[in-house]
């Protein structure tokens, strides 16, 4: 059986940590920009907002949050940023959906990077205080994730990655 276009997608995606300088093409980040803003969000909220980091001192600050040289020298980190205020949140429980939006969000940059030949790699392990102060959120705005965004200065020979079997994962009608 072929695998389809997207699945060859997902597999093709990886974690990039090395970028070389080139700068991004305007209309290259425009088209992740609107992957992300098309993303599902519960009860069709929208509750995810972006920052673009181009400049090269606020990224060198971003890096005092995140301590990886590699991190800010790539020519754009974006931030995908939640309004937990804004979002669903599930009656039952008061689960917010904020942080999930986001993710899907950032899912679905992270897949429209790829297929552009641009990196990226999902940073959540960042001093959210720190990154609140360098980008000046105001409260009520949060970081669910950055991440680093260019082209990548590695020939693509990818490591093999490891996941675990599909049997392991899936159960049928109940949890088993």
């Amino acid at each position: 059986m072929k695998k389809s276009d997207f699945l060859e997608l997902a597999l093709k995606r990886r974690s990039v940590r090395a970028y070389k300088p080139d700068p991004v093409p305007p209309e290259m980040l425009q088209t992740l920009l609107e992957a992300g803003r098309w993303a599902p969000s519960a009860a069709n909220k929208q509750p995810v907002r972006y920052i673009i980091v181009t400049e090269e001192d606020r990224r060198r600050a971003l890096g005092t949050a995140y301590a990886r040289t590699w991190f800010w020298q790539a020519p754009v980190i974006l931030a995908v940023c939640i309004l937990p205020n804004e979002a669903w949140v599930r009656s039952f429980d008061g689960q917010n959906y904020a942080a999930v939006d986001g993710a899907l969000a950032m899912g679905n940059i992270q897949l429209a990077a790829a297929e552009l030949g641009l990196g990226t790699c999902w940073i959540g392990a960042f001093d959210p205080a720190a990154v609140k102060q360098i980008l000046n959120l105001p409260d009520g705005v949060e970081v669910v994730g950055l991440t680093p965004l260019g082209f990548p200065d590695v020939e693509t020979h990818p490591r093999p990655r490891s996941r675990l079997p599909l049997n392991d994962l899936v159960m049928r009608e109940r949890w088993q």
